[in-house]
């Protein structure tokens, strides 16, 4: 019996150590866990560059038609934002935002349910969130991709998508207005 309390005791220091490096804890070693965990991994003020696009936004297009509806929340312990975006007519799509402190970088990567998987890197530049990136078009050619999110001084967003055609010409995929509900 000394021996399995022994070999139990063994485990519980073991599991509470490799919890400790890992920055998880347990229930045991809250005081340990939070002497050695931040309290918040994300407390870089760079992560908050993005904070103007949190929220719950109407999206109009610049005639004025309703384009969608997008929703834009912190998750992960506020490390990560995630968009959901639906247009109600069929079409919705997600994104999880990150910034990637030691690169400083924001990273975005976008899903839909048209099967697009779309990457985006880039930073806060001139009061504005650009991001970039590229995939590929179904005939092959590479199409370049800048995304622009501007904060309006009357609370609302401007996202300018701008994408190159096969020539590598640029050209606007989306304009869209965020205005808060």
């Amino acid at each position: 019996m000394r021996t399995l309390l022994s070999v139990q005791r063994l485990l519980l220091r073991l599991a509470a150590s490799l919890a400790t490096i890992l920055g998880l804890g347990l229930a045991g070693t809250a005081a340990a866990s939070a002497a050695n965990v931040p309290t918040s991994a994300c407390s870089n003020p760079a992560m908050r560059e993005f904070d103007f696009w949190l929220g719950e936004w109407q999206v109009h297009t610049p005639d004025g038609k309703l384009a969608g509806t997008n929703s834009i929340q912190r998750e992960y312990d506020g490390c990560v934002i995630h968009e959901r975006y639906t247009t109600g007519r069929g079409y919705s799509g997600e994104s999880l935002n990150i910034y990637d402190a030691p690169r400083k970088v924001w990273h975005q990567s976008w899903v839909d349910n048209s099967g697009t998987l779309l990457l985006l890197e880039g930073c806060w530049q001139g009061g504005k969130m650009v991001l970039e990136g590229q995939n590929l078009a179904p005939e092959g050619h590479k199409i370049l991709h800048r995304i622009t999110w501007t904060p309006n001084a009357n609370g609302s967003a401007r996202q300018l998508w701008e994408s190159t055609d096969v020539k590598g010409i640029w050209a606007v995929a989306f304009d869209g207005l965020y205005t808060r509900k």
